[in-house]
């Protein structure tokens, strides 16, 4: 599920919304109201349950193939998303909704020093049509050859993933498992 040419896309698993209007989100860092969408290349940071946290890594220019082997895996591709034990079921049963959305009004955003990470338009913007069901998200993943891996506990993952030379991204880290205690 990836949007087609002059479009970005918005994830939910609300089927019913008919107009996206600008606000900030509860966790934001931004105090700008945004409505938010994402490109081709960050489709897939949500084929996943909405409250799901997920660690996703991405070989980018730089990437040493020290790394690449480390975390990526040799001949496994050129990305990995890892997700908890704990959310395999909702990975299987959620229904998960892609908006289609006119690109015009949406410009890329980005962190201090980063590569955007998503679209935001700051007028209220209305669908192009009816929702779209993003259906499998196994399969998703599998279609667009990129591992899933399923772990106990995302951050000494996560730890790894921030210390190399790939790209990365984490959203709803909050609802992570604790981190382990150390020895």
């Amino acid at each position: 599920m990836r949007p087609r040419a002059g479009e970005v896309l918005h994830f939910s698993e609300d089927p019913t919304i008919t107009r996206f209007v600008p606000h900030v989100a509860a966790t934001a860092v931004e105090r700008e109201a945004y409505v938010w969408a994402v490109g081709h290349d960050r489709a897939p940071d949500y084929w996943f349950p909405r409250q799901c946290p997920r660690a996703m890594a991405w070989v980018v220019d730089g990437t040493s193939d020290v790394d690449r082997e480390r975390i990526v895996g040799a001949g496994c591709g050129v990305r990995v998303h890892a997700v908890e034990y704990a959310w395999l079921d909702a990975m299987r049963t959620a229904k998960v909704f892609a908006y289609r959305l006119p690109a015009a009004p949406f410009r890329p955003i980005a962190p201090l020093h980063g590569e955007p990470h998503a679209m935001v338009a700051t007028e209220p913007v209305e669908p192009l049509g009816e929702p779209e069901p993003v259906g499998d998200l196994f399969a998703h993943h599998a279609e667009a050859g990129i591992q899933l891996r399923v772990l106990d506990n995302l951050w000494p993952f996560w730890d790894e993933v921030v210390a190399s030379t790939l790209g990365f991204s984490g959203i709803r880290l909050r609802n992570a498992r604790p981190r382990p205690a150390t020895t």
